[in-house]
């Protein structure tokens, strides 16, 4: 499990996939992902094909707000980039790595696709691991459900794909008796519909009693990329608000693509 969080590790230093080292200090890093679960995590969030310039304007690896459309890396800086890449790259335990992405603000800055600028590479790494480790104890990806978890009792090591102080949710093929919702039958951009399937909302967020919260449980029922959908979620919970450009955006067309 160490692998898939360091399959990713050039695009914090700004590199291609073909132009990535395949060391660093010392350890294997940009190796392939086993049992297809990058490409996987890759088509929950963008379209499979060529990919496409969604924002004619933007083409670099620092992900784009959608809160704000402002460049994240704004907020973080560009010096915090080589520590957190160090950071990722010296842990030897594959729980610590997982913690360290769910926490990592550096990640968060950076897009997953320069063509999906919206999108973020630290939600793609955590929803590849979550697919990595369900697949290797022998689910597969049509067994999975969306669950919410409360954020009390912890996170569960490589399943858990967003964890706040609100909220908990993670991947797994075995809900219990928590509120979940089925991923699907294949991989595909259907975070919206699949936050719409869900029996019930985050204990730390209350639709029906807070306008904030109604607005951002609207958007999420809109978000279709996962990896976009949750950083937008995090976003939210951290920043106390909920102000967003697609409130005044139509979610049509190329629009819909981005996000």
């Amino acid at each position: 499990m160490l692998a898939v969080y360091r399959h990713d590790l050039h695009k914090l230093r700004g590199r291609s996939h073909l132009d990535a080292t395949e060391t660093l200090a010392g350890q294997r890093v940009n190796e392939s992902v086993p049992h297809g679960a990058d490409r996987d995590a890759a088509l929950l969030s963008r379209p499979g094909g060529h990919p496409e310039q969604t924002v004619p304007a933007h083409n670099s690896p620092f992900r784009l707000s959608l809160g704000t459309g402002a460049q994240v890396i704004d907020a973080v800086g560009i010096d915090a980039l080589g520590d957190a890449v160090q950071e990722f790259v010296t842990i030897q335990d594959a729980a610590t790595a997982h913690r360290a992405w769910l926490n990592s603000a550096v990640a968060a800055a950076m897009n997953e696709s320069l063509y999906y600028p919206y999108t973020s590479l630290k939600y793609h790494v955590l929803l590849t691991a979550a697919l990595l480790d369900a697949y290797r104890d022998g689910a597969a990806f049509s067994d999975l459900w969306l669950a919410l978890d409360d954020p009390e009792d912890g996170l569960t090591p490589h399943r858990t794909v967003l964890h706040t102080d609100r909220v908990s949710l993670r991947l797994t093929p075995n809900p219990g008796d928590r509120p979940a919702a089925p991923l699907g039958d294949t991989p595909a951009r259907s975070f919206a519909d699949v936050w719409t399937r869900l029996p019930a909302r985050p204990a730390g967020i209350d639709p029906d009693g807070d306008r904030r919260w109604r607005i951002l449980d609207a958007q999420l029922r809109r978000i279709r990329a996962w990896s976009t959908a949750l950083q937008y979620l995090e976003d939210c919970l951290s920043a106390g608000t909920v102000e967003t450009d697609t409130d005044r955006t139509p979610i049509d067309g190329g629009w819909s693509d981005a996000i």
